[in-house]
């Protein structure tokens, strides 16, 4: 199989750091390659260096026959990069976008409007011509992000995260996308946060700390974990049976799954019995199909111990049935765009309520709606029995919100945001240093204090974004893709946190485009098209989407036959 990249023996280093530590690898035509890791393992670091874009200290890379040191302009020319970044002009429109970058390729004026319009029917964005870049959805940008890298059609093609905020739909658009290109003898690289993305690939590397753990077939690495993954079933309290397993020094990993709890055993650990996990009856521990994702963690092990729990600082927590949200008929117009139409549901104390559905069905707005931050149309929104609509202030100091894009104060230290939050939600003298001790301890954030947020690593900004949110110790607790583009390592630790604060009887309501992570919810709700179009516990949705032709869907399986599903419904 011809490699159109070859890695020989590469480091590079960043101060004190290597970021890539003498990396060897191949990357085939023909063939979707995935880059995985946590964050900062060197997934970037080593897109630019195939780029051109880096130069190494030492070793070698060619790139479609060419050297990345001497040849740089003709690396250029065989390859598209999609960085992970959105890189294109906001407020130029698409074609203006597809214009911009046929003239910086070369690409002759006559030959554009076939390629233009090629391009267009491939990504979707036919009738978006004159659309402004900047006012596209999440997975629309990076559909365009990917036709500007296409446009002159590259031997290898570089996609650093390009499924970071987008939605399951548009999600697997990109993939068929990705995958009809590498039928045609393009080799791809496409770097992911998501591990069920890995599980797509031909092949994988996986890097850690800048070093090469892992080059082969995914199947392969997941093959190692047989006889290691078990589901504890029957079980009504699955977080207390998650803290249980994750005690344990034989069990690597535990997850909520559903209506069931993972468990990842440690190398040669036979699995506990039930009963050394909860004293319910009826529960049994089975086991599992192994996964990429336990693989993945395993190899991780020494890295991905317990997270820190949070303190129980809230007084008379505990959860109950009472509902402490309630939508009724909510409903958000903009002119004639009707974003949010009738949506009801409550969410009980001490729940987790998931709120999932495609980029710019509405999820956004009604979060925003329930945090009193834009008032509705019409339907009424009620938060720890305060209705918005006559005391939005008091009931805004009975909840936190962390928004989807990073709303703190960039060019404040971390210490300097965590004090102005403090302020911002009444914390005093010694309650306030011990909010912000408390917050920089559990989120470890000691040696990062005096640093500009901005300046923070991914996982880090969202660490302190969390930890901005639930400092005054909120009865109600809105995520808005608190997750997106950080790696599993960062996601366990936020879900460890959630879980204990919905255990001490904080209300959690949590937007997510990652489907697994949906399924750590007590109940979800499907959003499309601004209703609700399905509610219920992850297996009761999942039941929703059953079909002849997919008897066991996965939550990602029901979430796209339920969309489809209401399309036809809807459809004159």
């Amino acid at each position: 199989m011809e490699a159109l990249a070859v890695v020989e023996g590469v480091v590079k280093v960043f101060g004190q750091s290597r970021a890539i530590d003498s990396i060897a690898t191949r990357i085939p035509a023909g063939r979707v390659t995935g880059l995985v890791g946590a964050d900062g393992a060197g997934k970037t670091t080593l897109m630019r260096l195939l780029a051109g874009l880096l130069v190494p200290e030492k070793g070698r890379i060619g790139v479609c026959g060419h050297d990345t040191v001497r040849s740089p302009e003709g690396v250029r020319a065989a390859i598209g990069y999609m960085p992970q970044r959105f890189g294109l002009y906001e407020d130029l429109t698409v074609a203006e976008n597809l214009d911009l970058y046929a003239d910086l390729r070369g690409l002759a004026v006559m030959a554009r409007a076939e390629t233009f319009a090629r391009l267009l029917a491939f990504s979707g964005l036919e009738g978006f011509e004159r659309r402004l870049a900047g006012r596209l959805s999440g997975g629309m940008k990076q559909k365009l992000g990917l036709a500007c890298a296409l446009i002159a059609t590259p031997r290898l093609l570089l996609l650093d995260e390009p499924s970071v905020g987008v939605d399951p739909l548009s999600r697997r658009e990109l993939w068929r996308m990705v995958h009809g290109l590498a039928e045609k003898g393009v080799g791809v690289l496409w770097s992911t946060a998501y591990l069920d993305e890995a599980e797509r690939c031909h092949g994988v590397l996986l890097l850690d700390e800048g070093r090469l753990l892992y080059d082969g077939p995914p199947r392969a690495l997941t093959g190692r974990m047989r006889g290691r993954s078990f589901a504890v079933r029957g079980v009504r309290d699955k977080r207390a049976v998650q803290a249980a397993a994750r005690a344990r020094a034989d069990v690597a990993d535990a997850l909520v799954q559903g209506a069931s709890v993972r468990l990842v055993m440690a190398e040669g650990a036979m699995p506990p019995g039930a009963a050394a996990l909860t004293s319910e009856p009826g529960a049994t521990v089975e086991p599992a199909p192994p996964r990429f994702e336990d693989a993945f963690v395993a190899l991780m092990e020494r890295r991905s111990g317990p997270a820190p729990a949070l303190p129980a600082w809230r007084q008379g927590g505990s959860a109950g049935r009472e509902p402490v949200v309630v939508a009724k008929d909510l409903t958000r117009i903009f002119g004639d765009f009707t974003a949010v139409d009738r949506i009801g549901f409550d969410v009980a104390r001490g729940e987790i309520f998931g709120l999932l559905g495609p980029n710019g069905a509405g999820k956004s707005t009604t979060f925003r709606m329930l945090c009193g931050l834009l008032p509705p149309s019409a339907g009424t929104a009620r938060v720890a029995g305060i209705d918005l609509a006559a005391a939005a202030p008091e009931a805004r100091q009975r909840l936190g919100y962390m928004s989807q894009k990073f709303s703190l104060y960039p060019d404040l230290s971390v210490r300097q945001n965590l004090d102005f939050f403090a302020g911002a939600y009444g914390l005093r003298r010694g309650r306030r240093r011990e909010a912000i001790a408390r917050m920089v301890e559990v989120f470890g954030l000691s040696a990062f204090v005096g640093m500009d947020a901005g300046a923070l690593p991914l996982g880090f900004k969202q660490r302190l974004a969390l930890a901005c949110a639930i400092m005054h110790g909120p009865d109600i607790l809105f995520l808005d893709e608190p997750t997106s583009g950080v790696d599993p390592l960062v996601r366990r630790e936020f879900w460890g946190h959630i879980n204990a604060m919905a255990a001490d009887g904080v209300s959690v309501l949590i937007t997510t485009h990652f489907l697994d992570e949906a399924e750590y919810c007590d109940r979800v709700g499907i959003v499309y098209r601004g209703r609700l179009i399905a509610m219920g516990s992850p297996d009761a949705v999942k039941a929703m989407g059953r079909s002849p032709g997919s008897p066991d869907p996965s939550l990602e399986d029901a979430f796209v036959a339920l969309v489809e599903r209401s399309d036809q419904e809807t459809a004159p």
